[in-house]
């Protein structure tokens, strides 16, 4: 090796490639040429990862020679994977993003009208989704014959976190505004914590428009009206759902690239799956890993290679060479993988004509951070407990009483809920009931302290009564206001 090779390989920047499954491998090959091509200075480490893993029995589909490829070079360029369905396996993504610590996940939704066709022509957001929180999160439980459990989790420091992130971007990015979207017009804890850290992040950036739209209302304005939106930021399981609704408005879910960033690893991706039905064809568009190698080479500081390619792709699709899923009356060619990635390379150099021409500036980089927790300085107060049991009946008044005799000295049974509504005492409903309750149990004095050991007493009789309960949750005030939500009709 001469000196400038060496020169040149200690100056390229260290990433882990994933082929992935499906169509993954070819879409990667695709993507890795037009890098060779622009010559972009990157040392790659191949790692196998995905089906080829879940059918030896590796639950995430991750082996360990992986994982030490990725720490080493903090930086995933992933093919989409093939997850098999049940069975105990885990999603790959889900996984990475945990173990990484990858809370941001970053999807770029933008119309290339008239050449691609699109519902918005002027369409241009960004959603940054919350990646390690609320459902996402995976705890889930059977409970009983009839009734499953998924438990929301979200924290006051993972949120300010993903709204720090979410204003950073928008500095950093020229952006003007920013979205929150949340449901906690319902979900007044969860959803109510999320919105409160970004009314409280907001505050730091006046130079940035900030609003809320609650996200069933913010969902079909995306659909309908998305010129109104700049960066949304949002929660796990909504900006899962709403990135896929922007996306397939703007033109073709398969063209979208998404960064998953955290504060010393990041991955990036397309957006769309394995598509193993047109796998080994030569048909798959690689527009989408594209993008997302787009969006790590500016991660990486590589933002001039990043402007070309990018402004290349741009004129690739200005000139009519289209694969086959964005054809249309406007193409002039309808190409392979193969064949668009080589479309791409012939105008590496070039800009766009019609477009506006990209431009990445040093310094437009990935602001990742870690998770602070505030000084917990609130005063935590235990004031009862809700205990969940499975029964099967018709009289509720009958449960009522069975559950009415746990009281002890310290506590007694207020009220008994099914799915949130208040069914005991004084019912009035015509909800058909499942066999799962809550009984909420409070003191018998009120204002008097509650303690563990009154809970474990509460155990103990239920026990000794041979009544099947399922768990039990603490109920909390701090700075006496309550940690827990009320029924429907308490």
């Amino acid at each position: 090796m001469s000196v400038v090779q060496m020169v040149k390989k200690l100056q390229a920047k260290p990433i882990t490639v994933a082929y992935g499954d499906g169509i993954g491998p070819e879409i990667m090959e695709a993507v890795l040429k037009i890098l060779a091509e622009a010559r972009v200075p990157l040392n790659i480490d191949t790692i196998e990862v995905g089906q080829k893993f879940y059918e030896k029995g590796v639950t995430t589909g991750i082996p360990p020679a992986a994982w030490d490829s990725i720490k080493r070079t903090k930086v995933l360029l992933k093919a989409p994977i093939t997850t098999p369905q049940g069975g105990g396996y885990k999603s790959l993504n889900v996984t990475m993003r945990k173990s990484l610590g990858l809370y941001a996940n970053v999807r770029p939704c933008t119309s290339f009208h008239p050449y691609i066709k699109s519902m918005h022509a002027n369409m241009d957001l960004v959603i940054v989704r919350e990646n390690e929180e609320d459902l996402y999160a995976g705890i889930e439980y059977r409970q009983t014959q009839d009734a499953f459990q998924s438990v929301k989790i979200i924290t006051r420091s993972g949120s300010e976190r993903i709204m720090r992130y979410a204003f950073e971007y928008a500095v950093q990015n020229g952006r003007k505004k920013v979205t929150c979207m949340s449901k906690d017009n319902i979900m007044k804890l969860t959803d109510g914590a999320f919105h409160d850290q970004f009314n409280k992040v907001a505050k730091e950036y006046p130079q940035i428009e900030a609003d809320h739209y609650i996200i069933d209302i913010g969902s079909a304005r995306i659909a309908s009206k998305p010129h109104l939106f700049d960066v949304i930021v949002t929660e796990n399981l909504f900006g899962d759902i709403i990135s896929d609704i922007a996306a397939e408005v703007s033109g073709s879910v398969g063209l979208a690239g998404s960064a998953n960033i955290g504060a010393n690893y990041a991955m990036f991706e397309a957006i769309h799956g394995s598509a193993p039905d047109i796998a080994g064809q030569n048909i798959a568009n690689p527009s989408g890993l594209l993008h997302g190698a787009i969006m790590m080479l500016v991660h990486l500081g590589l933002h001039d290679y990043a402007t070309t390619i990018h402004n290349a792709w741009l004129r690739t699709i200005e000139d009519g060479q289209h694969t086959v899923d964005i054809h249309n009356d406007m193409s002039k060619a309808k190409l392979g993988t193969k064949e668009f990635a080589q479309a791409v390379i012939d105008r590496l150099g070039q800009e766009p004509q019609k477009y506006r021409v990209v431009k990445y500036a040093a310094g437009k980089g990935s602001p990742g951070s870690h998770a602070v927790m505030a000084p917990q300085t609130e005063d935590r107060k235990l004031v009862g407990v809700d205990f969940f049991v499975h029964w099967v009946g018709k009289d509720i008044n009958q449960l009522g009483t069975l559950v009415s005799s746990l009281s002890t000295d310290a506590l007694e049974l207020k009220l008994l809920s099914c799915k949130g509504l208040k069914v005991w005492p004084n019912m009035v409903t015509e909800m058909d009931f499942t066999d799962r309750f809550r009984c909420r149990f409070m003191p018998k004095q009120e204002g008097a302290p509650v303690t563990h050991a009154d809970m474990a007493a509460l155990l103990t009789r239920a026990a000794e009564k041979g009544i099947d309960f399922l768990k039990i949750e603490s109920l909390w005030t701090f700075d006496g206001k309550p940690g827990f939500s009320a029924s429907q009709g308490e």
